[in-house]
């Protein structure tokens, strides 16, 4: 997964090294900014007690146009570190997006993702945001570095004491933070990734029927059921948040220590001392910003190596044995050629969509006998088997997209003309041309805008569109008033008959057997 993450900074190196840039100046800016102003300051007042003469010999243009300077540069150059930074992190990690997408399909198609989805989509989400954090630090750690370089400067015009403390407290506060950070973090930030994931996984399934929720009154006690995992990931926040509080607190106890013996040993004048003085201090500050990388380190290892476990799920993803273009089908002992029409029967819950599921490389727990090209469903695999079958199932999702958008899924290069041909064969042309923006239609979430039986009609035309050898409907007609389940029916049957395409149909209405000329009764 690292190697996906270089190859996708790779493409915004110079982007990356604007920002560095951008963070070293800004770095240096702070630092030169309170310098300056300390000597400034410090002179100015030794000036006025001094008398009229020192206050007219004072000069101060030169330290009021470096001030100005300075707040310019810092400003300017934290805005184009942030820029840069995020610009580079949002390029680099939508190409690492699309490769775990990539990565997370091959692992489905092998049957490697266990668990809910809600799970690993929470899991995905989190993960990527901690490799985006680790890229911005990257661009800002050599800012916390600059920080120290130019702090060192500020020593100097304290005497070589105080430059001693300086470079014997830098290297302390970075083992300090280190080694606090390793002993206390990784546990807390894997506790804390193990219930935030429960606790949006959880919510994911409660929130999903919604509208039962809200008509049977099942929000109270969801709540309640909610409270464990929400306690637990609280619990889980407030430990991490403590150990990197407690970090902080020691990186800045160190700095107020180091601050105040270095002021103690501190030699030279008054206009000295407040630039050294001052300059230690952003330098401190600055420097005690590597803590905060030291104590996502931890947690993007972890991410890594959690991303890291699909990557090798991509390689069970073989490639299939040569199965024919129209294989024949062999469902519980009954043959069914290339091109035959096949209906599934069975009383309720006997396990029709089980069989046909399995058959299509879905699932793999059906009891019946079933073979493609005369070798098991499982022998293809999906990846083989996609391309023999496609399918309308029960419950056919919808995209947040337009008419054409969801049509489009069946394949890519699909005309317009052979979208509204499909169409009209599932009797759906008439109802889109009269939608206000037609095939353009934004249709919401999962068809929200559509009816049961149009959305249903809208997944078998999908299917159509697929142009695979086999169609699977499992029940079509379902939502469907008898006169359009009867032309549906005349519709498809003059389709098949024109393509050539073979039918498994899964349907308790019987009009819909119309369409078989063989039966599997199960």
């Amino acid at each position: 997964m690292m190697a996906l993450v270089q190859q996708a900074l790779a493409g915004q190196r110079r982007i990356m090294w604007a920002g560095i840039t951008c963070a070293v100046l800004a770095a240096l800016s702070a630092v030169g900014l309170l310098a300056v102003s300390g000597q400034f300051l410090a002179g100015a007042a030794i000036a006025g007690v001094s008398g009229i003469a020192a206050v007219q010999a004072f000069n101060y243009l030169l330290p009021s146009a470096a001030i100005r300077a300075a707040a310019i540069a810092r400003t300017g150059t934290r805005y184009g570190e942030r820029m840069f930074g995020h610009r580079a992190a949002l390029f680099a990690l939508a190409e690492v997006r699309t490769g775990l997408f990539r990565a997370v399909v091959a692992s489905a198609l092998a049957g490697g993702i266990p668990g809910r989805p809600g799970e690993l989509a929470s899991r995905l989400g989190k993960d990527v945001d901690a490799l985006e954090d680790s890229v911005i630090r990257r661009i800002s750690r050599p800012g916390a570095w600059a920080f120290g370089v130019a702090g060192l400067i500020g020593a100097l015009a304290m005497g070589w004491t105080a430059t001693a403390i300086y470079l014997v407290t830098l290297p302390v506060m970075r083992l300090t933070a280190k080694t606090m950070a390793l002993r206390r973090l990784p546990a807390l930030q894997a506790e804390l990734a193990t219930a935030y994931t429960a606790l949006q996984s959880d919510y994911a399934d409660m929130a999903g029927p919604s509208a039962d929720i809200m008509i049977y009154g099942l929000a109270p006690p969801l709540e309640k059921a909610l409270n464990a995992p929400a306690t637990a990931h609280a619990k889980a926040r407030l430990g991490l948040v403590r150990a990197e509080g407690a970090i902080q607190a020691v990186q800045t106890v160190l700095a107020t220590v180091a601050i105040a013996a270095m002021a103690w040993v501190a030699r030279g004048p008054a206009p000295s001392f407040a630039f050294g003085l001052l300059a230690i201090l952003a330098a401190f500050e600055g420097w005690a910003g590597l803590a905060a990388s030291d104590m996502r380190t931890h947690e993007v290892d972890q991410a890594v190596e959690r991303l890291s476990a699909l990557e090798p799920a991509t390689a069970k993803v073989e490639a299939s044995a040569t199965i024919p273009a129209s294989p024949e089908l062999n469902v519980c002992g009954v043959a069914c050629l290339p091109g035959s029409r096949v209906l599934i029967a069975g009383p309720s819950g006997s396990g029709k969509t089980r069989l046909v599921e399995t058959l299509l490389g879905l699932r793999a727990d059906a009891p019946q006998a079933l073979l493609v090209a005369g070798q098991s469903p499982a022998t293809w695999g999906l990846t083989g088997l996609r391309e023999i079958f496609a399918l309308c199932a029960q419950d056919s999702p919808m995209i947040a997209g337009s008419v054409a958008d969801n049509l489009g899924l069946a394949r890519p290069g699909l005309t317009t003309e052979a979208m509204w041909e499909a169409l009209t064969v599932v009797c759906a042309a008439d109802m889109v041309r009269a939608l206000p923006d037609g095939l353009n239609q934004w249709l919401g979430s999962d068809g929200a805008r559509l009816s049961g039986g149009q959305r249903r009609r809208l997944a078998v035309a999908r299917a159509l569109l697929a142009g695979r050898p086999w169609l699977v409907l499992d029940e079509p007609s379902e939502g469907l008033d008898a006169a359009t389940e009867r032309a549906l029916i005349n519709r498809l049957d003059e389709w098949l008959r024109k393509t050539g395409t073979g039918l498994l149909l899964v349907s308790h209405r019987p009009a819909m057997a119309a369409l078989a000329d063989q039966i599997v009764q199960i």
